[in-house]
Formats: structure tokens, C-alpha cells, sequence
């Protein structure tokens, strides 16, 4: 698509006379986002698509940054396995038969046409999604997501997999359940991550049950359960058996409920990994990546170790003087999350926490370790997932998820944010939200959700809401713009209920139509050619729509011929308005200003602190009997 235009219209000679236009964007061959190619924007600006390759939809490299790598979960077989493509099942039946039949061939013909032999011990049974891939079986829910992904089909879907690019979390015992098969791969579309879980000082099971509903409803795909107080297998089973989606845990904070970190070893370790997978867990996090060398390079940090299992951890190899428990048992834990078709998401525990730790030494060696451990659990069979940073500057964000890309040969990249600015609390959804844009574009495959509440407390169930819609836009924006077949549709037919302006149809159509309705009818509850903002005479779209040589608002699905008053809104509706920035001005003043006479300065510390008391029993009960009932 080229433009050239009259440099000089109506030109005066006093001026020096421009150059001639010419239009001619950076089409670098990315699918066109809608089906349909509506409208008259040109289409995406990311590469072609590379679907079975390192590229499948990647934004065009700016220079400097670092080549995907070679490799794949193909480079790193188990032990006594081979592959080969685009040779003859026979020469492979023969291998196997000279072998003294202890080796067994598989021939199947990949989605690009090759063909591919595997050849592995005759005993082998596959259990997880990547066994199954490698030996060149579609599962059923490879199946289930090529129908949920309508661009990709069940042969690129296991291909995907069995390149370690695509992770399908389903853990065998959470299938008998109520879970719906979901991928999170660069192939599909991004994903977005909830966190929930009850703290020492606040919530329920019914709570958080609560709030994984809120958050399957407002679009998350996954969720973690990070409690850290009340009963823990039991909030955690209940989890399970409600969800629809996969569930993802951080164990080591099971590991050290009621104890002391320094009390973890092997047996805790490794019980508390078969227990939860038991229950149904589709992925852990494990922060196996923080070695005892890294920690030097933390000690210049303005904040240090901001993950939990990071700095748990940290604390653990300086007591002992001694390497991280995680990755010296490594090998032993690929075992128990093979056994029931756990993914690791494999965690950063040295993560930056501000903008002024970012992309730093400790946070580049970590990620270097965290490819050494891909490659040894694609070896076991087991799914990897990579955990990558919170806070990064936004010119950083690219560098990372491309670093990222190489080091762990593709394996999909699973990012909290990240935050590009760290001066707005209460807003780091936004904050956030803004690099998860970013972040997905450049490579990242899922994105973890941040809500208001980060950094200040336990987010609540509207917390959860606006913390989904958030990362939903991130999501999307980016899908968009990496040119993901038919993702603009959605948009499209949106744009041509606007420009009919048929509100009833543009608010069916929106992602969130409760508050698309309330938001409209708070100001004008008649559904006619104009909206509140503007009015009759100054509506653009209402005199777009009355040009003749326009098309703008001449569908014919979306005409409508007169004003219409709307419905009475309905209670969550109403509902809705009445909570807008749900605690008042008043209430944040209120919160806001409280003297150390309200927080009774006569104690020694606040009634909510576990270590109100000196003895651990009592502080615990202290909490059990004030703060989580």
C-alpha cells in the first residue's frame, strides 16, 4: 500500500516547497487482524507468521536485540530417545528391531507436512501433554483448544507443544473435575492470570470461591491460589473442585505453615509437591533459579527480594550456607509433577521490585539458570512455564521478553505487568496494564493480573474485577497488533454499531456491557442519535452518518429508525454508579487521616499484627480468633 500526494497544494512561493508524500508503512506480512479487512487501516506492522518456527507472532526486532534461540524441547530428550524428520518409518523399524526390541518407533506427519520419527524405550507410557505430543498423539485437549483458538489447528497445537513453545496446564485429577483445556503459548491467544488466596489477616474459602467466580467472569484464564493463612488444603481443594480453569500455587507456602523456613528440607519439600499435585494443581511455581551465588548481587537493591518464595529462599541458603533446596532437588520434584501433569512456571525470585532494580545483574543470571532448568524438566517430560519481572521501564520491556526468548528456547514467558512506573499506587492496574501491552506484543504469553489493591493490600472482589478488565485490554491490544487472525472482528462490529449509533447493539457488544449501560444511562437513559457528551448538534458520528458519500453508519444489520427510552436499570446496575471509586472521598480521607490515637498508641503495635504477642502459639491464635473469622 503506497500514497503519494501533491507536496505543494495551493502552495505559496515564499515557502520552501516540500518534498512529495509518500505513504508506506512497515507491512512486514503479519496476518491482517480482522477476517473480513474492514475498514482502511492497512493491517498489522508485526512479522508473518512463523507458526510451527521461534516467530509465530512476533513483533519486528528493534536493533540490538537478542536472536531467538535454536533450540527446542525437541534438543532435549529424555535419555534413550531419538528424533528425526523426513525419514522413513522402515530405517526406524529397523533401529528398533536391532536394538533387541527394547525401542519403539513413532512416525506421524507434522502440521507443516514433515514427517517426524520418535523413537523411545518400547515401555515408555506417556502421561503428560508433552509425552503425548512427542510420540505424535492429539489429546483431547489439544483438541478442545483448536476449537477455542480458532486460528490454530489440533496437529499446531500438539506441534506447539511438543516444541516446548505451548503448555497445556492439566493436571490429570483437575480433569475429572470441571476443567476446560486452555493453552498459553505464543501460537495462542495471550492469556491473563488472577491471583487470588486468604492472608493471615483477611478473608474466607466462600471469599475467595467468590472471587475466582468474579474473576472467571470478567475473563481471567488462569488462577493462582497464593493464601497464606486459614486452612490451606482445604481453600485450596475447594479452589480446585469450583474452577473451570487451571489453578496455579506457589507451594513453598505450604511448606512453612507453622514453622520456620529454616526447617525445610527434602521430606517437607517434596511431600507437600506430591500432596498438591494430588489435589489437582495445574502449575507451580518453584523458585529453583536463585542460587546462593546471586545473592551478593542483590545486597545494592533499593528494595531488594520482592517475591515471597525469593527472599523465603534466600533466607534459607544463608542460615544453611548452602545451595538452594529447589535446585538441587530438581531432578526429584520433575518426577512428582510429571506423575500427575504439573507445568512448572518457573519462578524469578529475584525479580526487580522498582524501576531502579531493573534488568540488573541478579534478575539476568536468574533467567540464565531458569533456561538450564527448562532444559532439564523438557528432558523429564514435564511442561515449562517462565515466570519474568514486575517492574520494568518501559524502554527495558522488549530487551527482557526477547532475552527471555532465547535463553529458554521459546518456553512461554509468564509476566506479572510489568510496571513501568512506580509512583501510583492504587492505579497499578493502569501502571501495569501499560507494560502488559508491551510485554505481550514483544513476546510474553500469558500476563499476570495486578489490581488496585497491589502494594497496599489483599485485593477484594472489585479489586479482582478491574484488575481482569485491565489485563483483558492489555491482552487484546496486543493480539490485535501481532496481526492474530480475526481478532479486530470483535472491534469491528463494535465500530458499526457506533457509527449507526445503536447503543443498544454497541453495548451488547462491549466487553463489560453492565457498566457500558449504567455509564450511558447515568447521563441520558433515551437511546437516540447522540450521546451526552456531545449532544444533537456537535455528535461527529451523527453527521458522519448523514453524509451520503459516507458509508460510516449505513449497516444494515445495525440500523435503527427512532429514539428509544432504555430499560430501568437493573440492581447490579444500579449498583454499579452507586460504587464508582467504591470507597467515597470522604472514606479515603477518612482511611487516610487516622491519628496514632485511633490505632491506640498506648500498644506497642497495631492489633491486626501477628507478633502482637511474644509467643508464637498466641499470636496465632490471636489471628485465628480476630482477624480470619
Amino acid at each position: 500500500m503506497t500514497i503519494t500526494s501533491d507536496p505543494n497544494p495551493g502552495s505559496n512561493a515564499e515557502y520552501p516547497q516540500r518534498e512529495p508524500f509518500v505513504f508506506q508503512p512497515p507491512l512486514e506480512g503479519a496476518h491482517n487482524p480482522s477476517t473480513h479487512q474492514q475498514g482502511t487501516t492497512p493491517g498489522s506492522f508485526a512479522l508473518k507468521p512463523d507458526i510451527g518456527g521461534p516467530l509465530t507472532f512476533a513483533s519486528p526486532d528493534t536493533p540490538g536485540m537478542p536472536a531467538p534461540s535454536p533450540y527446542t524441547a525437541w534438543d532435549f530428550l529424555p535419555a534413550g530417545w531419538s528424533t528425526s524428520t523426513n525419514y522413513s518409518s522402515t530405517s526406524l523399524d529397523r533401529e528398533a528391531a536391532l536394538s533387541g526390541d527394547l525401542l519403539k518407533s513413532h512416525t506421524f506427519t507434522q502440521a507443516d507436512g514433515s514427517t517426524r520419527v520418535v523413537t523411545c524405550p518400547a515401555a515408555f507410557q506417556p502421561i503428560t501433554q508433552l509425552d503425548h505430543a512427542r510420540l505424535g498423539n492429539i489429546t483431547p485437549e489439544m483438541k478442545r483448544i483448536a476449537q477455542r483458538e480458532s486460528h490454530l489447528t489440533p496437529e499446531q497445537v500438539r506441534d506447539e507443544v511438543a516444541a516446548g513453545r505451548m503448555v497445556i496446564p492439566a493436571n490429570l485429577t483437575h480433569l475429572q473435575h470441571n476443567l476446560d483445556a486452555m493453552a498459553i503459548g505464543r501460537a495462542a491467544l495471550t492469556k491473563i492470570n488472577a491471583n487470588l488466596g486468604a492472608s493471615p489477616v483477611s478473608s474466607s474459602i466462600d471469599d475467595e470461591i467468590d472471587k475466582l467466580n468474579w474473576a472467571i467472569r470478567y475473563g481471567a484464564d488462569t488462577a493462582m491460589d497464593l493464601s497464606t493463612g486459614g486452612d490451606l488444603n482445604t481453600t485450596r481443594r475447594a479452589i480446585v473442585q469450583a474452577s473451570t480453569i487451571p489453578i496455579g500455587t506457589v507451594p513453598i507456602y505450604s511448606m512453612i505453615i507453622g514453622r520456620s523456613i529454616e526447617d525445610l528440607d527434602r521430606t517437607l519439600i517434596l511431600d507437600e509437591l506430591e500432596n498438591q499435585a494430588q489435589q489437582g494443581v495445574s502449575y507451580f511455581t518453584i523458585h529453583a533459579g536463585t542460587l546462593k551465588e546471586h545473592l551478593p548481587h542483590v545486597k545494592d537493591r533499593l528494595i531488594g527480594i520482592v517475591s515471597r518464595g525469593g527472599s523465603l529462599l534466600a533466607k534459607w541458603m544463608l542460615t544453611h550456607d548452602d545451595q538452594n533446596p529447589m535446585y538441587t532437588l530438581w531432578d526429584d520434584i520433575c518426577a512428582i509433577m510429571r506423575k500427575h501433569d504439573v507445568a512448572f512456571s518457573i519462578g524469578d525470585g529475584l525479580r526487580p521490585g522498582s524501576l531502579s532494580d531493573a534488568t540488573d545483574e541478579a534478575q539476568l543470571l536468574e533467567l540464565n539458570v531458569l533456561g538450564e532448568l527448562t532444559e532439564r524438566a523438557w528432558a523429564h517430560g514435564v511442561q515449562v512455564i517462565i515466570e519474568g519481572p514486575g517492574h520494568v521501564p518501559f524502554d527495558q520491556i522488549e530487551y527482557n521478553m526477547k532475552l527471555q526468548r532465547q535463553l529458554c528456547h521459546g518456553a512461554p514467558f509468564y509476566v506479572l505487568g510489568p510496571l513501568v512506573t512506580d509512583v501510583f499506587p492504587g492505579y497499578d492496574h493502569i501502571t501495569s496494564c501499560i507494560g502488559a501491552t508491551a510485554a505481550a506484543y514483544h513476546g510474553a504469553a500469558m500476563l499476570c493480573y495486578v489490581t488496585p489493591k497491589e502494594h497496599l493490600g489483599l485485593p477484594r472482589k472489585e479489586d479482582v474485577k478491574q484488575g481482569c478488565i485491565a489485563y483483558k485490554i492489555a491482552a487484546h491490544a496486543a493480539d490485535v497488533a501481532l496481526g492474530i487472525p480475526g481478532t479486530r472482528d470483535w472491534d469491528d462490529e463494535l465500530t458499526k454499531a457506533r457509527a449507526a449509533l445503536n447503543w443498544e447493539k454497541h453495548i451488547e457488544l462491549s466487553f463489560d456491557p453492565d457498566t457500558a449501560r449504567a455509564y450511558h444511562d447515568e447521563d441520558l437513559d433515551v437511546d437516540t442519535d447522540f450521546c451526552a457528551m456531545c449532544g444533537h448538534d456537535w455528535c461527529a458520528v451523527r453527521i458522519s452518518k448523514e453524509i451520503q458519500e459516507f458509508a460510516s453508519g449505513k449497516d444494515e444489520e445495525y440500523a435503527w429508525d427512532k429514539p428509544e427510552v432504555t430499560a430501568a436499570l437493573t440492581i447490579e446496575q444500579k449498583q454499579i454508579l452507586e460504587e464508582r471509586g467504591y470507597l467515597s472521598p470522604d472514606e479515603i480521607h477518612r482511611l487516610a487521616t487516622k491519628t496514632k490515637h485511633d490505632l491506640h498508641a498506648d500498644e506497642a503495635k497495631p492489633s491486626c499484627h501477628s507478633d502482637f504477642v511474644d509467643d508464637a502459639a498466641e499470636a496465632q491464635q490471636v489471628q485465628k480468633e480476630q482477624l480470619t473469622h
